[in-house]
């Protein structure tokens, strides 16, 4: 199989496997007080040290979870609700019109269920919120702005935002920011404590580490109210028992995605250019979303004129080539992109589309493999769609 789709999710690194191999044949919960558990604690806060480390912000900001989608709802209901309680005016909620619906869904759960009012943050045909409009959503009425969420960069697309900025104008008015870099963390330089966002949610699948585990970093002061009660583990802030093999899997992945960033990083961007180049020649309207520049560097994310993306896509899963529509969580649902749609693209467009994302054990072999099979793959796609609309 030729696997060109690192974005939904990529290959535990051997070295993560061997760390939780050993990890699952040792007993201990790292919340008893007896010999085993102290052991287990220990592995668990070598792990939260390791992590902040790698990201740039001290232990007692990092918060372990499940994953990227139980930090993001931590920290858009936590905040939401911290700060709705404290002032029942800071109802509005600012998140951009291109978040993952990991993001988006728990802001429409909160304007449905918890009198939230949610207002999308526009972007512009590459993707990308400005600082500019940030300012003029939040000037509209400070005080009541709960909180704002701008993802690091687009799981779609590609396109990077200018988070640090975007943090700063949220600052200048006392509220805490939230940002999904899971597809940005080992791909770009994440530093917490330079970026000045108040809450960042990573996850480990996406850089070689285990699916069920990720972490929401918090700043300190920044306190959302709880959304799973228990046992009080991780501060009060997240309670369930901490899942030591795969919290030591995750920070070994993690530091060694950001060791290896710069390399890896580069060799993923003349890749990529190369998968464009490949696919142009043989498909010379194909149309290269996002920003050309301010991207991801394993990112290519392609409009076919006159395809069904999801044709398309089994057309090519048919040769043996794994791409995607977009992000894996909407799979299956044949509707246009949220993503595209809010980049100015016609639904005819943003239906059109196949994101191809590289990571790492992808090779030169697999760019030619689609390029060989893309110019036909397109060729009866188009066919299909001809006919069905003849017919």
């Amino acid at each position: 199989m030729v696997y060109l789709d690192h974005a939904a999710t990529t290959a535990v690194r051997p070295e993560a496997v061997a760390d939780m191999t050993e990890e699952f044949g040792l007993l201990g919960n790292p919340s008893s007080l007896h010999g085993a558990g102290r052991r287990a604690r220990r592995t668990v806060e070598e792990a939260r040290e390791s992590v902040a480390d790698s990201l740039g912000c001290t232990p007692n900001e990092v918060v372990f979870t499940g994953g990227g989608t139980e930090a993001d709802n931590l920290a858009l209901k936590g905040l939401f609700w911290a700060r709705n309680r404290a002032d029942p005016a800071r109802r509005r909620i600012l998140a951009s019109a291109v978040e993952h619906h990991a993001v988006l869904d728990p802001v429409h759960w909160l304007a449905e269920q918890q009198n939230a009012v949610f207002e999308e943050l526009p972007v512009d045909s590459f993707g990308r919120v400005s600082p500019e409009g940030l300012r003029a959503a939040i000037a509209r009425n400070p005080g009541d702005v709960a909180v704002v969420s701008v993802m690091w960069a687009n799981n779609e697309v590609g396109t990077v935002q200018p988070v640090s900025e975007l943090a700063a104008v949220a600052r200048e008015h006392g509220i805490p920011f939230h940002t999904d870099a899971v597809q940005a963390v080992g791909a770009e330089p994440v530093d917490f404590a330079a970026s000045g966002v108040s809450a960042l949610t990573v996850t480990g699948h996406k850089l070689g580490g285990p699916t069920g585990a990720g972490a929401l970093l918090l700043a300190r002061g920044t306190d959302p109210v709880p959304v799973l009660h228990g046992g009080g583990q991780e501060r009060e802030v997240r309670s369930g028992t901490l899942m030591t093999p795969l919290l030591r899997g995750f920070a070994t992945a993690l530091r060694l995605a950001v060791d290896e960033r710069e390399e890896h990083a580069r060799d993923l961007a003349r890749m990529r250019d190369d998968l464009v180049a490949a696919v142009r020649e043989r498909v010379p309207d194909a149309e290269l979303n996002g920003h050309p520049e301010l991207r991801l560097p394993g990112n290519a994310h392609l409009s076919f004129p006159g395809c069904e993306g999801d044709a398309l896509l089994m057309l090519l899963d048919a040769r043996g080539i794994a791409c995607s529509t977009g992000s894996a969580c909407s799979a299956g649902v044949a509707q246009a992109s949220h993503v595209l749609l809010a980049m100015g693209a016609d639904p005819e467009t943003a239906r059109s589309s196949l994101r191809f994302s590289l990571g790492r054990g992808s090779t030169r072999a697999d760019v030619d493999a689609l390029g060989e099979a893309i110019g036909p793959a397109v060729e009866r796609a188009r066919a299909a769609r001809r006919k069905r609309r003849a017919a």
